[in-house]
């Protein structure tokens, strides 16, 4: 990676929130901005004891506090954001979410670990440079970013060329002045001394640099008194690490590691990821560096659950994270997307209105998070339409889109037909029966999206209260999901069991995801979506958001009976597809449902079943979308 390349991407990982600021300005200084990308990363650290799932708390509270803090330091030409993971150790965490971002250069702090220590910075960045993912740094700083004279001492060792090379990016940005130092041992030939001289005269030149910077040669009974000494008149060093001789135990070599502990400037020691061939260096005798551990291979079931608790931990969110609309705003147009809000309905009067006033008026007119707020209609034969009209809001009737391909009855139909005339880059989808309509029903959805490259679909979950006997109890709404969904889900598709609400309503993805995977027309739209990305995305494509609290109208206990049948057949569907086995001969879709009228009762057959819409990328028309 040369200074002078436009992309350049550096990760944070921030152990207990230590100067997070200043990290941040001296990321800053070290990326060439257009394009440049800066990931702050916390680690949430669960003890062996304990699920995974029980960081999901301390994670949430991390991201609001990285969120504070990038903040701070956010630039329009470099794209800052922070992710949090869960791990049973830092030093973990930080190596997959390295192999996850790809990052070409770590940025740690120095522990300042003198006391109790000689190690000068830590276990966790012992860890992650014994085989290190990328190129490492670790600064050591006194609260200063402004270094206006930076030194770099080399001796040509491997890593001298990416010193070089982060000096020049802070001088570019900070208009510094660099000097590239080397120390001649006082006892060595003229022919060494020769030698050393071209090695550096070589890395200057292949860098394009032999004319651009300053040089300094000093000789010296010691090279790390020289640096400390010269370093008096500098805001900076910044050092490459040491090749390690055979007695040396430090983990960037003794010099620098000496130099950090006593400059009085700041100090950034680096290391290239390119391997060092130790085995040439180190005779035999010499005790390995590595860290053994014994390897317990867990049983496909503790591997499972281990999985979704990490999930659960790091894709749960709640509305409050996303409630900054300006934020959201910035982000939408950093990455330059367009958002659509569908609204299926079918006879829904009573709340349409308060709904579009709500929606519409926050986060289309006076904050514009929404590019379209749509009606997508069923053939309501009450005022829903009138009503959308009225409130200048467009509106489809479902039955009417792609006439070609016909129409089937529900609600599933309806939402793979908007796909169609919804135009923008992310679709959120919210029922029209919400009583409590509040404007986090659709950024809390459209957070995870925004914030996370990961998260392809988002759904929400909330508590459901229910009518009864006239009062409204908290809690008991959900039976379908708590009595049918939930327990097949754990039964046959345990990657999914951490969802909390796996049937809800409210739910935004991209277009880009959604237009991929086939939907079911009814009932079982929810679950077929949840069951299919997964499979095509993988787990950590899903998030779920907690939107507090939702009332709206509870169905009758025969309707919820009819909608398990229905989720039921797709749940088996899936699982046949998916093991290539057949769990039934054929699926009845034929239900006996128990009426009563008064002192009689009788049985009625109906058939309960969803078709299979295939995905819309699918679908000619829809590939020559006018607008697209």
């Amino acid at each position: 990676m040369n200074f002078q390349d436009k992309t350049y991407k550096i990760m944070i990982p921030l152990v207990r929130g230590r100067r997070t600021e200043e990290r941040l300005q001296i990321a800053l200084a070290l990326t060439a901005r257009a394009e440049s990308k800066i990931v702050v990363l916390g680690i949430v650290e669960v003890p062996e004891d304990l699920s995974f799932s029980h960081g999901a708390i301390p994670a949430r509270s991390y991201r609001r506090l990285l969120s504070r803090a990038i903040q701070v330091g956010r630039q329009e030409d470099v794209e800052i954001r922070s992710m949090v993971r869960i791990s049973r150790r830092i030093w973990q965490g930080v190596l997959d979410a390295a192999a996850e971002e790809k990052p070409d250069l770590i940025l740690f702090d120095w522990s300042g670990k003198t006391k109790r220590s000689d190690k000068v910075f830590g276990t966790t960045i012992d860890r992650v440079v014994q085989d290190p993912p990328c190129d490492i740094a670790v600064i050591r700083h006194h609260g200063r970013t402004d270094f206006k004279k930076i030194l770099v001492p080399v001796r040509g060792g491997p890593h001298a060329e990416l010193a070089i090379d982060l000096a020049m990016r802070m001088a570019t940005n900070l208009h510094s002045q660099v000097s590239v130092m080397h120390v001649y041992l006082e006892n060595i030939s003229n022919v060494q001394r020769l030698r050393e001289q071209r090695v550096i005269d070589k890395i200057l030149h292949e860098m394009g640099l032999t004319d651009q910077i300053a040089r300094l040669s000093i000789s010296s009974d010691s090279t790390e008194r020289a640096i400390l000494e010269v370093s008096q008149d500098y805001d900076l060093i910044i050092m490459g690490a040491s090749v390690p001789e055979t007695s040396d135990p430090h983990l960037f070599g003794q010099i620098p590691e000496y130099v950090a502990k006593n400059a009085s400037c700041a100090v950034l020691v680096v290391k290239t990821k390119e391997p060092v061939d130790l085995s040439q260096l180190l005779p035999a005798g010499i005790p390995d560096w590595s860290f053994p551990e014994v390897a317990i291979l867990p049983s496909p079931e503790t591997r499972i659950s281990e999985i979704v608790d990490k999930w659960f931990a790091e894709n749960t969110f709640h509305h409050s994270e996303f409630n900054d609309i300006e934020r959201l705003l910035q982000l939408k147009r950093k990455q330059n997307l367009t958002i659509s809000l569908g609204l299926p309905a079918l006879n829904e009067e009573k709340t349409i209105g308060a709904i579009i006033r709500v929606i519409k008026e926050e986060l289309h007119d006076k904050h514009p998070l929404l590019d379209e707020v749509v009606l997508i209609d069923s053939g309501s034969t009450d005022r829903t339409v009138d009503i959308a009209r009225k409130l200048n809001v467009p509106f489809y009737v479902h039955q009417e889109i792609l006439p070609e391909m016909g129409w089937y009855r529900g609600k599933g139909d309806a939402l793979w037909k908007s796909l169609h005339v919804l135009k923008g880059d992310i679709i959120v989808w919210i029922d029209t029966d919400i009583r409590n309509i509040h404007p986090k029903f659709v950024y809390g959805l459209i957070g995870p999206l925004l914030t996370e490259s990961t998260i392809k679909y988002a759904k929400g979950f909330y508590r459901r209260p229910i009518k009864k006997g006239g009062i409204l109890l908290e809690t008991g709404g959900g039976r379908v999901t708590e009595l049918t969904a939930r327990p097949l889900i754990n039964l046959f598709f345990p990657e999914l069991s951490g969802m909390m609400q796996p049937l809800a309503g409210e739910c935004a993805g991209r277009r880009e995801a959604l237009e991929q995977v086939p939907f079911f027309t009814g009932y079982g739209v929810e679950i077929g979506l949840l069951i299919d990305i997964l499979d095509k995305f993988g787990l950590s494509a899903i998030g779920q958001v907690d939107l507090d609290k939702r009332i709206h109208r509870n169905q009758p206990l025969t309707e919820l009976s009819k909608m398990s049948f229905a989720i039921m057949q797709v749940i088996l569907q899936r699982l046949e597809e998916r093991h290539k086995v057949q769990v039934l001969q054929d699926i009845n879709k034929s239900m006996k449902l128990i009426c009563r009228e008064r002192d009689r009762f009788f049985l009625e057959m109906q058939e309960i079943g969803d078709q299979e819409r295939p995905p819309m990328a699918q679908i000619k028309e829809y590939r020559k979308r006018a607008w697209q």
